[in-house]
């Protein structure tokens, strides 16, 4: 057993990981239904107009503007209903003066109208309509083009795809587009303590927590996890296993990152490409391994539960949005007092999960092994590598999960 050999600062390592991370380039054509939360590969040009047709904004009476002019509360005038236009419909008629025909919501307007008067501010009878207020050329219509005109840029290349994006594309009649592939990303557990969830534990075992709590960050990174058994830490299994995965973008393993005589991920990816950095100054996460194979970066997450799932809130989480060419996640934080003492470690910039309570920001940290230091915490504080006492009331700011 050896200690690691040098820690690097928390802010170089992202940066080194941010350096050797790359975009995906590859693209597929993806159907309609399935576009949500995808990212453009191309820009989108209209091949129509939207709305196709001038139509009606409003239940009512599509008319002639003119002829409402003279309109008022107390003196209404009067027009003759010559038809009814529904939604859908291709009119027939054409609206001479005096006239005109009762429309619905989307309904084409007929020709000879330029204006629809809503139905509320008219009396029928029989086929007479009295109308009580007036309305302007273009009143209550939505003219054809108005939303989005034929040849434009409607959407750019690199835009993510929310619900009212894919709704414009629905509306362009595009049944699918070009876009970027999620990218794959190989999730190895190791070590010969760890078991697969859903076997009977033997002595001396702990179930697998780690690939599924890192697949889930993967997942609502944009990435496409890809799960594998738990294999051995050893120096061939992982050669083995490191060479399968090189059609991946990305590989991540926890466990065999630290600095225990079987931890021999170092040496491995060491002997198959470059370790970029090996220990970073942080608490719980310290071990933490990053490097590269060829073009693909390979993560060596802490074997323990909170150690690696905090890492892969600060390291994985990042390097997967810009993998996948999502923005990065919105910082969620919010100010508070701390509800009690606590003693951090100097010279390691420690991330503390805390339960917001009361108004008071409560640390929930057990230790780099407990599952619960996350799951029952709302989000997490950061205390500098130069601070060992944050006083009970201090003001920290907390990020939210």
């Amino acid at each position: 057993m050896k200690p690691l050999a040098s820690l690097i600062p928390l802010e170089e390592a992202k940066a080194l990981v941010d350096r050797h991370v790359r975009p995906v380039e590859r693209t597929e054509k993806v159907p309609l239904q399935s576009l949500l939360s995808r990212v453009l590969a191309e820009d989108i040009v209209s091949r129509i107009d939207v709305p196709p047709y001038d139509r009606s904004a409003m239940d009512g009476y599509a008319v002639r503007a003119v002829d409402t002019f003279q309109a008022g509360k107390f003196e209404p005038i009067e027009l003759d209903c010559i038809g009814v236009v529904n939604a859908g419909d291709i009119p027939r008629m054409e609206i001479e003066r005096g006239e005109c025909a009762q429309i619905s919501t989307g309904a084409m307007i007929p020709q000879g109208t330029d204006a629809v008067v809503m139905v509320e501010n008219t009396e029928r009878s029989g086929k007479k309509i009295q109308v009580y207020r007036s309305v302007p050329p273009g009143s209550n219509l939505s003219k054809r083009g108005e939303d989005i005109r034929e040849g434009a840029v409607v959407l750019r290349k690199g835009e993510l795809l929310t619900p009212s994006k894919v709704g414009v594309l629905a509306a362009l009649g595009l049944a699918e587009v070009e876009v970027f592939v999620m990218p794959t990303v190989h999730v190895i557990p190791t070590g010969n303590e760890v078991s697969e969830v859903g076997r009977e534990l033997r002595k001396g075992q702990v179930y697998d927590i780690n690939s599924h709590t890192l697949a889930s960050i993967l997942r609502e990174s944009g990435c496409v996890p890809v799960p594998h058994p738990v294999v051995e830490d050893t120096r061939e299994v992982l050669a083995s296993i490191l060479a399968e995965t090189q059609g991946g973008d990305m590989i991540v393993l926890s466990g065999g990152s630290s600095a225990g005589e079987r931890d021999v991920l170092e040496q491995v990816v060491s002997s198959m490409g470059k370790v970029i950095f090996h220990g970073v100054q942080i608490k719980p996460g310290k071990p933490t391994i990053f490097g590269v194979i060829g073009s693909t970066p390979i993560f060596g997450m802490p074997g323990y539960p909170t150690a690696c799932l905090t890492n892969g809130y600060v390291f994985l989480l990042p390097a997967a949005r810009k993998m996948a060419r999502l923005p990065p996640k919105r910082d969620i934080v919010g100010s508070f007092p701390l509800a009690r003492k606590y003693a951090a470690t100097l010279g390691r910039h420690q991330f503390l999960t805390v339960r917001v309570e009361n108004g008071e920001a409560h640390p929930v940290f057990k230790e780099s092994g407990a599952i619960t230091s996350i799951a029952h915490a709302d989000g997490w504080i950061e205390v500098p590598p130069n601070v060992d006492i944050v006083e009970k009331g201090t003001m920290v700011e907390v990020h939210f999960f």
